[in-house]
């Protein structure tokens, strides 16, 4: 295991609270070698690539590139590309696809309308497998190239056919990491078995907290908070949780968050978010650090009747 990642693991630094935050994802197909910053480091458009980070600016909308596991020849695509639109709200959640010879047709989409739930007719709804990303640019962090890749690889070779490698989902030293679509659940420090039985708990719609970094459509307290409950109250189905937050305007740096399940359960949460200690590094390429981290100080039941914080 390369630097980060062993670093972070013999420091039992938690997973909870640590996922990327994206209501919606734009997974666009991009065969051959990727940059560190993959839109505008690769063989896709860098014109486009710039401007489709302006255009999703602040919209909740994340962009990354994909592509099939395997060897990846130095040339630019040929054909169609697959392109993934997808939503991850709970009960909301969708997944579009469609297959483009020009990608420059996503200028033309809204992004704010995306992030806020509504894919305006784009492509066709996906009705296959669950998807599964595995982030593994080794020209961004060396961790997800060691330890992604050969997870992707393996994956794929038994029988996950809707496998795909990722140029980036945050958090290199939680390697190897994995993105699992239509719930927009983050997974980290996997191996070849857990891995396998996260995709099986996917496709029948439940989620596995003990690897689980967070849902990406919670802020980072939110994600700490909900799988808290799913750890402690055995809450597997993926759409039973929802999650409000507010800051805590006595306790700099906490949040009061309230998690309802469709069972008419409900439990408060204090987080705090604190500087991680000792330093260490959050990517092979970067000197030690003290990255944030989501620690929840408490988890009770909310009485019946007491109404949702607000965001």
């Amino acid at each position: 295991m390369s630097i980060c990642a062993r670093v972070s693991e013999d420091l039992a630094e938690p997973l909870a609270g640590s996922a990327p935050r994206a209501a919606a994802w734009l997974l666009i197909e991009q065969t051959g070698p990727w940059g560190p910053r993959a839109l505008t480091e690769s063989h896709f458009h860098p014109e486009l690539g710039r401007d489709l980070q302006e255009l999703t600016r602040g919209t909740g909308v994340e962009i990354a590139l994909i592509r099939r596991p395997g060897k990846h020849a130095d040339r630019p695509p040929s054909g169609e590309r697959i392109v993934y639109l997808a939503h991850t709200a709970p009960g909301r959640s969708w997944v579009r696809t469609a297959h483009l010879r020009d990608p420059h047709v996503l200028r033309d989409l809204d992004y704010a309308a995306v992030g806020a739930g509504d894919h305006g007719g784009f492509g066709a709804d996906y009705e296959g497998d669950p998807l599964a990303f595995v982030c593994t640019n080794g020209r961004r962090d060396r961790c997800c190239a060691l330890l992604g890749r050969p997870l992707a690889s393996e994956l794929a070779a038994a029988g996950h056919a809707q496998v795909w490698e990722v140029t980036h989902l945050g958090g290199h030293r939680f390697a190897p990491t994995m993105l699992v679509l239509p719930y927009g659940f983050t997974y980290g420090r996997l191996t070849a078995p857990t891995a396998k039985e996260i995709l099986d708990a996917t496709h029948r719609g439940r989620v596995v907290p003990e690897f689980c970094r967070g849902r990406s459509s919670w802020d980072r307290p939110g994600q700490a908070a909900e799988l808290a409950v799913r750890q402690n109250h055995a809450v597997e189905e993926a759409d039973a949780l929802t999650v409000t937050q507010r800051p805590d305007p006595g306790a700099p740096d906490t949040w009061t968050v309230q998690v309802h399940h469709t069972d008419g359960r409900a439990w408060q949460a204090e987080v705090r978010r604190t500087a991680a200690t000792p330093a260490r590094p959050e990517s092979c390429v970067k000197a030690p650090s003290n990255p944030d981290r989501y620690d929840v100080l408490s988890l009770g039941p909310l009485p019946a009747g007491v109404g949702a914080t607000t965001a």
